[in-house]
């Protein structure tokens, strides 16, 4: 599409579906080289190839999320295949739903593991290789809704994204003074393949007819907002935002 992104780095976790495989297509085709990480291989390799088709730099890595030694060995392999990481979208993330009496100890952690230490020490990592290289790097942490308002059962998944949110404002302050900028989106209701079955229930069509304008989000609808933090110059007074997109639900 353009060369905005040409010469830059990005990683991307949770790319092997949804939302993480939109956003490394919307990178990859602005000019970014692309590094695809997840748990799931197979997919990861096929939309590498994909992107490579079509002309970009793109590799696919196995990425326990949870693991910082995964972590921190993923980010120098990346380093050492594509360069030192410019942009970081921080996407992988997990929900477990559940009434608060009955969420257990496994799943409190897998959801905080995930969606908070994970997000955190991936941050840590790509920071430490734009702060060595002097990249005015650009972090975008993926929070949710639910870490600005209360969802029924969704209790540890909205604390993840809630700490998600504070610790953006954090790094911004900190590493804003490295030329990082760092903020983070919070979508709404996105119509993913995670989803497309229920939605085609009828508790789903009642779900969507519940919404402000009656309809879920498109993940296509998120591109622009994602582009305009990836970028250059015309994003650099923007640090520390907390960027709702989800079609006017939280207004309601």
């Amino acid at each position: 599409m353009t060369n905005r992104l040409a010469g830059r780095v990005a990683l991307v976790t949770g790319a092997s579906s949804g939302l993480g495989a939109r956003f490394a297509r919307v990178l990859a085709a602005h000019g970014a080289a692309v590094a695809l990480t997840a748990r799931r291989t197979d997919r990861l390799e096929k939309l590498a190839a994909e992107l490579r088709a079509d002309g970009a730099r793109a590799i696919a890595l196995e990425l326990d999320i949870t693991s910082v030694q995964a972590i921190r060995a993923v980010a120098a392999n990346v380093e050492l295949q594509l360069g030192p990481i410019g942009i970081l979208v921080n996407n992988a993330g997990i929900s477990r739903q559940a009434r608060l009496e009955d969420v257990t100890e496994d799943d409190y952690d897998a959801v905080l593991d995930t969606n908070l230490k994970g997000a955190f020490f991936m941050a840590q990592a790509a920071a430490a290789q734009m702060i060595r290289a002097k990249i005015e790097g650009r972090i975008i942490n993926i929070a949710s809704i639910a870490g600005q308002r209360t969802i029924s059962q969704l209790s540890t998944y909205g604390m993840s994204k809630a700490a998600a949110i504070q610790m953006t404002h954090a790094m911004a302050r900190e590493w804003g003074r490295h030329g990082i900028n760092t903020n983070a989106i919070c979508p709404g209701y996105i119509a993913t393949e995670i989803s497309a079955e229920f939605l085609q229930t009828e508790p789903g069509q009642r779900w969507i007819g519940s919404l402000p304008r009656k309809r879920m989000g498109e993940p296509a609808d998120l591109d622009a907002l994602l582009l305009l933090l990836a970028g250059g110059q015309e994003a650099r007074f923007i640090n520390g935002s907390i960027i709702t997109a989800d079609d006017g639900f939280t207004s309601v």
